[in-house]
Parts: structure tokens; C-alpha cells; sequence
């Protein structure tokens, strides 16, 4: 971090903390970030209700990002709500703007564990006994789908017009309508989801990306729910149908639930905190729509390397995740129920 960074960001905390002085006694950037910067800081606070050392991360965009991702007043909203609602998230702490970093930021406090998806499948030292790690997942989603529209607080969210499973269809053939390379298989699993699209019965705000690796795990159990930038107001089994698809279980395919443990698991903590009961038949509509919705992503981060406008060794190997994940829908749509 520029030596007048770490000044400006001294001042911005020690006016919100309301503390005599803050110093910063380390800052390192986090690793992943494709989409935003995570700062790890460590501040001494004199003064105020902070006083002490305070460890927090600092949560800015990114020198790109991606159109559909919410910006950081706007996941900072999110933050908030959910923690309100008791979802395990790290505590939010300030909301900064590009006056002091030149761009947009929050600060939360920092979270204990690890969120590497790829370690947390096969490390069982992380996270407890699994099944029950399994059931708190599902009741942390069981309180998050409990906020329901109008909140005064999240009204940047847009209320769909068309039901969410056929806004997300719309969104995926306008994609690849305009895309310069044909892809057969993944628009064939598309088609069938906009003729099986379901009806929503009630919106409530879903995180649309909960899987493992957007989640925090010491050697106790879960410490935070992360990445709150594409939440919107959806169907609830969105985020069910995400977490369980087969190309988020990190290779642990017959661990249904994340690659961690059973759908019967997460189920029960689902209904202990909502009182409803999941329908699997129904879940897989959104499986279906997870594999496309990845495959989509996927393709358009492949193409911000291959277009030049974004050299990465990262972006350009998320693209080659595409065939596996048609060869997934054709799989799940190509039987005679399809």
C-alpha cells in the first residue's frame, strides 16, 4: 500500500473508530481477488471504543471487476442486513468512499480460518464433524432467505419482473447471442431451462454465489459467510441448487451437499430455522441452472483474458471448465424428461 494511502486510510479509521490516533502496523493484500482487493489490516487504536489492536480487512474494487457484481456501498447494505438477520458474517465495520483510496471500500472485522475451497473438502480437520457442519450451512441460508422484500436499506435491488429462473435465461441468451463462438450444448441446457422455468412463489434475498469456497472454517466449524457482490432478490432454491451442483463440490461428488457432506444434512438445518421442508425434485431445476450459469461466467472470464483487455493465467483456465460443465447439462437435461 502507497505510503499516502496508508496515511489517508490512518485518518479515515481513527475518525470512525473515534480514536486519538491509529496506526497501521501492517497491511498485506490477501490472495484470490479476481473481482475485489482484500486487505488484510492490522491497526494499534488508541483511544475510543476500539483500543487496543484491531485486526480487520479492508474490501475495495479490484483494476477490474465485473458488470453484475454490486459495488462496495452496495455490498457493504448487504452486509448489514445479513448480519442483522444473524447470518455468520464478519462483522461490518465502516463504509469509505474513493476520496481516501481513490476508490470504493468497506472495512469489516476480520474473520478467523480459511475459505480455500480445494482444502476445505479434504481437510477434516477443519470445520468439525461434517454432517453438523452441513446442517449449519443450510440454517445460515434458512435466515438469510427470511429477509424478504420491501428493505428500504437494499432498494438498489432491482424486484424482477419476469419470474428469477427466466431473468437468468434472458440473461444467458443475450449473452451468447452476441458472443462470437457458437456453443451448442450449453445454449441446448439453456433452452430447456427456460421451458422448465418455475414459478416463484415469494422472492427473498439470496446470495447467489454460497458454496464452498465462499465460506470460512477454522478448526471449530464456520467462522463467516463471504463474497455478498451478487446477492439479489430470487428464489430461495437458487441458492441451494448452486450449493449442491455436482461443479462445486471441488471433486467430493458423492458429498451432494458443497462436497462436505449430505443433502439430507443440510435439509434438516434448513427447516429447523425456516420450518420448510426442501423439495429435492424441485432443487434440481436449479442444479440445471447453477452448471449453466457457472458455464456462462466461465466463457465471459475467458474471454476478458483472451481479448487482451486482461492478461491472466487464471481467467484464461476458468474458461476450460466449459466443456465439462456442458457435458453436465447434457447429462442432467438429455433424458426423455428433458
Amino acid at each position: 500500500m502507497r505510503e499516502e494511502h496508508k496515511h489517508a486510510l490512518e485518518s479515515f479509521l481513527a475518525t470512525k473508530a473515534e480514536a486519538r490516533e491509529v496506526r497501521l502496523i501492517d497491511a498485506r493484500l490477501l490472495s484470490g481477488g479476481a473481482i475485489q482487493e482484500n486487505w488484510l489490516l492490522t491497526a494499534a487504536v488508541s483511544g475510543g471504543p476500539h483500543d487496543g489492536v484491531l485486526e480487520c480487512v479492508l474490501r475495495s474494487d479490484a483494476a477490474s471487476g465485473v458488470s453484475v457484481s454490486h459495488g462496495r456501498a452496495q455490498e457493504f447494505a448487504l452486509l448489514k442486513e445479513a448480519f442483522r438477520a444473524g447470518v455468520t458474517v464478519p462483522e461490518p465495520l465502516w463504509l469509505g468512499d474513493s476520496s481516501v483510496l481513490g476508490r470504493a471500500f468497506f472495512v469489516m472485522r476480520k474473520a478467523r480460518g480459511t475459505a480455500a475451497g480445494h482444502r476445505i473438502v479434504k481437510d477434516l480437520g477443519l470445520g468439525g464433524d461434517r454432517e453438523a457442519l452441513t446442517e449449519r450451512l443450510g440454517e445460515e441460508l434458512a435466515r438469510l432467505h427470511a429477509i424478504r422484500p420491501p428493505v428500504e436499506a437494499l432498494s438498489f435491488l432491482p424486484v424482477p419482473a419476469l419470474s428469477p429462473a427466466l431473468r437468468g435465461v434472458k440473461e444467458f441468451q443475450s449473452f451468447l447471442a452476441g458472443h462470437h463462438t457458437a456453443f451448442p450444448a450449453l445454449e441446448w441446457g439453456i433452452r430447456w431451462l427456460e421451458r422448465h422455468a418455475p414459478r416463484t412463489p415469494e422472492l427473498v434475498l439470496t446470495h447467489r454465489d454460497f458454496r464452498t469456497g465462499n465460506y470460512m472454517l477454522d478448526e471449530a466449524g464456520l467462522t463467516a459467510v463471504l463474497d455478498w457482490e451478487f446477492a439479489a432478490w430470487s428464489d430461495p432454491l437458487e441458492d441451494i441448487g448452486w450449493f449442491c451442483a455436482r461443479c462445486w463440490r471441488f471433486g467430493q461428488f458423492d458429498k451432494e451437499a458443497g462436497g462436505i457432506g449430505s443433502r439430507e444434512a443440510l435439509a434438516r438445518g434448513y427447516a429447523r430455522v425456516s420450518g420448510r421442508q426442501l423439495d429435492w425434485a424441485s432443487v434440481r431445476y436449479w442444479e440445471v441452472f447453477a452448471h449453466a450459469r457457472w458455464a456462462v461466467i466461465a466463457v465471459q472470464q475467458g474471454e476478458r483474458h483472451v481479448s487482451g483487455r486482461e492478461p491472466s493465467l487464471e481467467l484464461a483456465l476458468t474458461a476450460h471448465v466449459v466443456p465439462e460443465l456442458e457435458l453436465e447439462l447434457l447429462s442432467m437435461t438429455g433424458g426423455r424428461n428433458a
